[in-house]
């Protein structure tokens, strides 16, 4: 039986978890708070996914190391900001033999690394044991057991492989890559792009306007992600545009709902104080852009978000500041 450890409570880990559990494996999450411990230990976690009941084949502790012990796979379910300070705490935890699963969906603020990079450089972590899942993952749905499907990425394609077989089941489907940069890319920029369609709502603008957004990010998206060296078929994909899709488009997508807000008139820091959380389209927008700046790549949907974010523009310049631009062909 395959032994998992999930580090970290939050809705994603969480549901993974469950996806994990009914794929038959053995789970053991790491929780930083001892009460969220108990909660999982009885089989809830009311604070992130109160309609879920965790089977007997999930636990959790508090300890990193216990978390660890044992593991064949360690997922790592933190916010991508909180990755390198997480890791250098307890990344001395993870057994070397492991495959190190990546959830999270970011690009670091100064460093402008992705995740993978992340774990390499500061857990030492083989690249060849470091994946990367992506794609349309809407973690109350995916709790609910509702079917989906997913990109598992490996530049080693048995370790994409070993993975998938660990979380497949007759709800969740993965399919394999070696497309790590392209899975990261896709996964971090979609939350943006999330962000300003979530702001065109939030203004009362309508479905030709979403729809523009989306096509025109994933644009953007795949321009940088072509930079970096990915490959153009990753784009059109789940971790592409099926990420995309359900981001931009769901009331379940925290990104697209703290967009609304903005574009309703909000600042981020009221957004935040009234829904107690922000997203990672918010805290990954500037390293992006920063990212595509470095590589001669043009992301002007990531630049009006950052002015808005970072400079505290109104959302309502967005529009004709993008609309103003120069004429020029679609592929562009």
């Amino acid at each position: 039986m395959t032994h998992v450890a999930v580090m970290g409570t939050g809705s994603w880990g969480t549901a993974f978890s469950g996806v994990l559990s009914d794929a038959g494996c053995t789970v053991t999450m790491w929780a930083r708070r001892e009460e969220m411990a108990e909660q999982i230990n009885a089989g809830c976690n009311l604070e992130y996914m109160p309609d879920l009941r965790l089977p007997e084949t999930v636990r959790a502790t508090t300890d990193p190391v216990a978390a660890c012990k044992g593991a064949d796979i360690v997922v790592l379910a933190v916010p991508s900001q909180t990755l390198r300070s997480n890791l250098a705490e307890w990344g001395h935890a993870i057994p070397g033999g492991a495959d190190v699963v990546s959830l999270m969906k970011g690009v670091e603020l100064g460093t402008t690394k992705r995740m993978s990079e992340v774990i390499a450089e500061v857990a030492r972590v083989d690249p060849k044991r470091i994946v990367i899942l992506s794609g349309p993952n809407l973690a109350p749905e995916i709790a609910a057991r509702q079917p989906a499907a997913s990109v598992i990425a490996c530049v080693d394609m048995a370790g994409a492989d070993r993975v998938a077989a660990a979380c497949a089941t007759p709800t969740f489907r993965p399919y394999t890559s070696t497309d790590v940069v392209g899975a990261e890319v896709c996964g971090a920029t979609k939350n943006v792009v999330g962000l300003a369609v979530g702001m065109a709502e939030g203004m009362g603008f309508g479905d030709n306007t979403k729809a523009t957004i989306i096509t025109r990010g994933l644009a953007e998206t795949t321009r940088l992600g072509l930079a970096l060296g990915a490959e153009p078929e990753t784009f059109l994909g789940l971790a592409g545009v099926g990420d995309l899709i359900a981001t931009c488009m769901s009331p379940l997508s925290r990104n697209h709902r703290f967009g609304v807000r903005l574009g309703q008139g909000m600042a981020v820091d009221e957004v935040i104080a009234v829904t107690r959380q922000t997203s990672e389209g918010v805290k990954s927008c500037e390293s992006i852009l920063k990212l595509a700046q470095d590589h001669g790549v043009e992301m002007p949907i990531v630049e009006q978000v950052v002015a808005v974010v970072r400079d505290g523009h109104s959302a309502k310049d967005i529009g004709p500041r993008l609309m103003s631009r120069d004429l020029k062909p679609e592929k562009s």
